[in-house]
């Protein structure tokens, strides 16, 4: 009798585990269909085949401007041959159908081949990083530059993890760069960090990381970033100044002219929003950095204007152009 009870309880067990099992298979498919993949959960082994272009986005906002479209869209273009992943906190891997029903910016990035878009969980991302122990002391609610700050830890940690390039999100690429290890001077001695690439586990990105806790001031505009990326050069080589256009090589990591990514500095911000009497050709450049943050003004990009800008975007990202500006959401910053 005991036995009979036993192979009862079994059966009715196996009975509720296939059931369970059946429940978590995608909608409309309790029989039939295997379980829904999730695109956004990212394996290592998956990203680090082939190191990509990497941007983030530290804010809950949901809306991808049309300037960040742009910079996806002319990264996919530029490195056809290499992922291009956005990385954005408010996503979450339930949410991305949603999305692309009802953004057509999120749809126009998702349409293409070698675009992902991903959710950014900082406390993964941090993981096994100098960066998790400060992470879990900060606190953003105290933090008078958090959106800023937490942008520059997850760039150094992402690209450490997994290589490739880092660009900002008003970044406009116009050619590839074929350099591995790299940043840019924005200045003289003086390097930003809206672009810089290195290699799978580059001890640079790690000494970066271990200065980013030790000598953290958070209060301190750019000290978290582009001072932080100028420290740890600098504790490597003696910087010298750069004549004509050419970079600087630091224990073999190219130190990029201003040309390469600012051939327009931030005091000159606006002229990307201005009529130019003969096109720059910016034969110097890999890609261009338009200071978005100086843009207080939200000077937006509109349709016909002929400005520098817009003649970008028609150029280097012209699906943006057609569905953002365009298009239904044109002319907005």
């Amino acid at each position: 009798m005991l036995t009979r009870v036993k192979i009862g309880l079994a059966l009715t067990f196996l009975f509720v585990l296939a059931f369970v099992y059946k429940r978590s298979l995608s909608p409309g498919c309790l029989y039939s269909c295997k379980p829904s993949p999730e695109p956004f959960l990212v394996e290592e082994d998956d990203v680090s085949q082939s190191s990509g272009i990497i941007f983030v986005e530290t804010t809950d906002d949901l809306r991808i401007p049309p300037l960040a479209s742009c910079s996806v869209e002319s990264a996919a273009r530029a490195y056809p041959d290499r992922p291009v992943r956005f990385f954005i906190k408010g996503m979450k891997n339930n949410t991305w159908r949603d999305l692309n029903s009802t953004s057509a910016a999120f749809a126009l990035l998702s349409a293409m081949e070698n675009v992902f878009l991903l959710p950014l969980p900082m406390e993964t991302v941090f993981q096994d990083t100098p960066l998790l122990p400060w992470y879990h002391k900060v606190n953003p609610a105290r933090e008078r530059y958090w959106l800023h700050v937490s942008a520059d830890a997850s760039r150094l940690a992402l690209v450490w993890k997994y290589g490739g390039i880092y660009m900002d999100t008003d970044v406009i690429s116009i050619r590839p760069i074929s350099l591995e290890n790299f940043v840019a001077a924005e200045g003289s001695q003086v390097s930003g960090n809206a672009v810089f690439g290195f290699s799978h586990h580059h001890g640079f990105l790690w000494d970066c990381m271990e200065d980013f806790v030790r000598n953290y001031r958070g209060h301190i505009w750019g000290h978290q970033g582009p001072s932080l990326l100028t420290r740890r050069l600098k504790a490597l080589c003696n910087l010298t100044n750069f004549h004509n256009v050419e970079d600087i090589n630091c224990q073999n990591i190219s130190f990029l002219h201003p040309q390469r990514f600012y051939p327009i500095p931030y005091p000159a911000w606006r002229r990307y929003f201005q009529v130019w009497k003969t096109s720059p050709n910016f034969n110097h450049s890999y890609s261009l950095h338009l200071w978005n943050y100086m843009n207080q003004e939200h000077k937006p990009v509109v349709a016909g204007s002929n400005t520098l800008v817009e003649n970008l975007f028609k150029t280097h990202c012209p699906t943006t152009y057609k569905v953002l500006i365009q298009g239904p959401e044109g002319s907005v910053p």
